[in-house]
């Protein structure tokens, strides 16, 4: 029976063509849909689960015989896997009525009703399930009786199942856990807890108190968190995936409605958009048994923002804006027409295999082995024009951006040498202040062109923007201090911040600027100057160092700079003079 499952779960419905241009549906404009008559049960809007008495509920055979008498035996897994608004909490509401019909226990867990708080530690999480279980049996919670810190959580919380749950109870017991893709959001969680409801699953086989439970998992999407074979639940019991409507069964739902459509082909063509998602296809029907709208104005007007399934089609457009990886794997399967090899999704951030499970979870694809395709025409075309814009958006955002920074960058660039100018130093040098202020020292030195001027006027100012061009790039490779910053101050002068740089070291790099310009043989090479104390260009250069601190600013280790500066220039030049800083 299992194998015959999985074939039902794996057929695709014949009538739903990917291919299909919304363009081409056609409804006669002057043929109304048929009520053959009006529903005998109170409609409400789709989206809830449907009650296992509704005449709502549509079965999809073999599926509801094959869960129904799996319960009942002992020990056993059900695991339950669909998208989103597939069905899946309405079966396990079959499930569970079954359960009590057999005079079984039974109790339902939904991890959507957990805080985010109960997933901070393992031992919370079962503490959690624990007193649910037990509220869920009308048992009072006897935690501290059975937990011991000694044992650990999962020892403790097999104890308290084996030893207080189990012992309660006469009957067999139908655990139910729902959304279980919200503990794979917690991997810590994840990894100790399926190994654990596989050890459980295993205890039936050899102890006869643990063949009264029964579990059954419910999630929509494949589990990527790496498990041992032995350790995962997902490898043992029935295993079953829910499919979408059937033709045939769109037109059953289609009469509980009320809506005659046994001799016509407007299943077929609401299945042509929406691919005989029971959610989708519950919306449509509900909708067009109103009477306020005909099937060609739905279809026309479905992936658009006037039709009935804006807000579906928007929840999901917020939640890939939240996660611009999966936004852009599934602009890529929309775009491509059939079907698309998984690894071919984009690799960023986000692996193609977890990209493509997390899209399936959200029934925005399927997945047929290795292929990925799109689950139906309207999230082809709403997604396809959506994705576009949106990605034309970022585009334009990341330009702007891009312009701010460059504008930001012209701002504090000096356009000659490409070194932070006079403007981003000042902001640079208060920025360290506030960041070290009683800690590390700070340095700066201030370094100018000895008879620069000269230079320039003799070689032309072309020639003396070569040059300064050329000492500031070779300032950059020769000041070797992680945190260097190195600007140009004013003219012919550069300027160098060292944070958490004593005197020491500073007069050091400041030795290695001033040996360091004489290697690049800059020489005065004109018949009208002459008598310089050197041949080539040399550096004048003041070091002067702080400790910041409220009792003192920036503008004073910058004034002990230029004065040091100042006198390496009045005593012959190529030189460097340290000054003390008064901080008093």
């Amino acid at each position: 029976m299992h194998g015959e499952l999985c074939g039902l779960c794996s057929k695709k419905n014949s009538l739903i063509n990917p291919k299909f241009d919304i363009t081409t549906i056609y409804v006669p404009p002057h043929i109304p849909l048929v009520l053959s008559k009006p529903p005998q049960t109170p409609m409400t809007f789709p989206g809830a689960p449907v009650p296992p008495d509704s005449p709502f509920y549509i079965q999809r055979p073999p599926i509801e015989q094959l869960v129904c008498s799996h319960i009942s035996q002992p020990g056993c897994v059900l695991r339950i896997k669909a998208p989103k608004k597939m069905g899946k909490s309405s079966l396990l509401n079959r499930v569970i009525t079954q359960a009590k019909a057999l005079g079984y226990q039974t109790a339902s867990l939904d991890f959507q009703e957990a805080e985010e708080a109960v997933f901070a530690s393992l031992d919370k999480f079962l503490r959690w399930l624990c007193a649910n279980i037990s509220r869920c049996l009308n048992l009072s919670p006897q935690l501290e009786d059975y937990w011991d810190e000694e044992f650990g959580s999962k020892v403790s919380c097999r104890v308290y199942m084996e030893g207080y749950l189990l012992e309660c109870i006469d009957s067999p017991l139908v655990l139910a856990f729902n959304e279980v893709n919200r503990v794979f959001e917690h991997p810590h969680i994840a990894q100790e807890f399926l190994p654990m409801l596989r050890f459980w699953h295993e205890q039936s086989r050899v102890v006869e108190k643990w063949q009264k439970l029964r579990m059954v998992v419910v999630h929509t999407t494949d589990i990527y968190i790496p498990l041992k074979l032995n350790q995962s639940p997902f490898n043992v019991g029935l295993s079953i995936k829910l499919p979408p409507f059937s033709g045939d069964q769109v037109q059953e739902l289609a009469s509980c409605y009320g809506l005659d459509w046994s001799n016509n082909n407007y299943s077929q063509q609401l299945m042509t958009m929406v691919g005989g998602h029971p959610y989708l296809v519950n919306m449509a029907l509900y909708h067009l048994c109103q009477g306020e709208i005909s099937l060609e104005e739905l279809l026309q007007t479905a992936p658009t923002q006037a039709g009935i399934y804006t807000d579906h089609l928007r929840s999901h457009l917020a939640m890939l804006r939240e996660e611009p990886q999966l936004a852009l794997a599934l602009q890529q399967v929309v775009n491509q027409e059939g079907s698309l090899a998984m690894e071919t999704l984009t690799q960023n951030e986000l692996p193609s295999a977890i990209a493509a499970y997390k899209l399936e979870s959200m029934g925005l694809v399927e997945l047929d082995g290795n292929q990925i395709r799109v689950s139906c025409q309207l999230y082809r075309i709403y997604f396809r024009q959506q994705l576009q814009e949106e990605r034309e958006m970022y585009l334009r955002l990341v330009q702007l951006e891009q312009q701010k920074q460059e504008i930001q960058r012209l701002y504090n660039i000096d356009e000659l040498t490409q070194l932070p100018n006079r403007h981003y130093f000042s902001q640079y040098l208060a920025e360290e202040w506030q960041q070290n202020t009683g800690m590390q020292p700070l340095s700066l030195i201030l370094c100018n062109i000895d008879y620069f001027r000269f230079y320039n006027d003799a070689h032309g100012d072309l020639a003396g923007d070569a040059v300064l061009k050329q000492i500031a790039g070779a300032i950059r490779n020769w000041v070797n201090h992680h945190n260097a910053f190195v600007a140009r101050y004013r003219g012919d002068e550069f300027a160098v911040i060292l944070p958490q740089t004593d005197t020491k070291v500073a007069t050091k790099i400041a030795d290695n600027l001033r040996e360091g310009i004489k290697t690049l043989e800059i020489a005065y090479a004109h018949p009208r100057f002459s008598g310089f104390p050197s041949k080539v260009l040399t550096f004048s250069l003041g070091v002067a160092t702080i400790v910041p601190s409220p009792n003192n600013s920036p503008a004073m280790v910058i004034a002990a700079a230029q004065a040091g500066l100042s006198q390496s220039k009045l005593l012959e030049r190529d030189r460097i003079t340290v000054k003390l800083v008064n901080s008093d």
